[in-house]
């Protein structure tokens, strides 16, 4: 049975592969297992910084869906970063993201959250129409990244 569940580090490897696939079409990244590994075992093993859920078949990892969590001024209270939605290739059109979008949605709703912020590459219009199918809208805001 499919199910969106809370990852665990047993499920780390299979994210990382599904990371790779995302930074391999996104244009200010580049795939590195090891800086992805590292980074879902951080977030796994410090649940306040963030959650990670992955949608699995048959136990095996299809999807992912991560949330980062800080404090915004203008809302007054915790918000998430969607940092990561990514499915593998043949799970794409068959609902896996809603479920996980959903999922995660909902958890930082019971989490307190007061709002998700996301990114996504402005040429990416399939995403972009798939998130504000769901609801999200397009900021005004220009991001900005200073790499340390």
């Amino acid at each position: 049975m499919a199910t969106v569940q809370p990852a665990t580090l047993e499920d780390i490897p299979a994210m990382a592969e599904l990371l790779a696939l995302l930074f391999m079409q996104e244009a200010d990244f580049s795939p590195d297992l090891f800086k992805q590994q590292a980074g879902l075992k951080n977030i796994i093993q410090n649940p306040h910084i963030g959650n990670l859920f992955v949608y699995k078949e048959k136990e095996v990892v299809i999807g992912m869906v991560s949330l980062l969590y800080t404090v915004s001024t203008a809302m007054g209270g915790t918000v998430a970063i969607l940092e990561d939605l990514v499915l593998s290739a043949e799970s794409r059109g068959k609902g896996v993201g809603s479920k996980l979008l959903e999922a995660a949605v909902e958890f930082a709703r019971q989490k307190g959250c007061l709002r998700i912020t996301l990114l996504t590459d402005p040429t990416n219009r399939r995403a972009i129409e798939f998130y504000q199918d769901h609801g999200f809208v397009k900021s005004a805001m220009k991001p900005l990244r200073l790499i340390l």
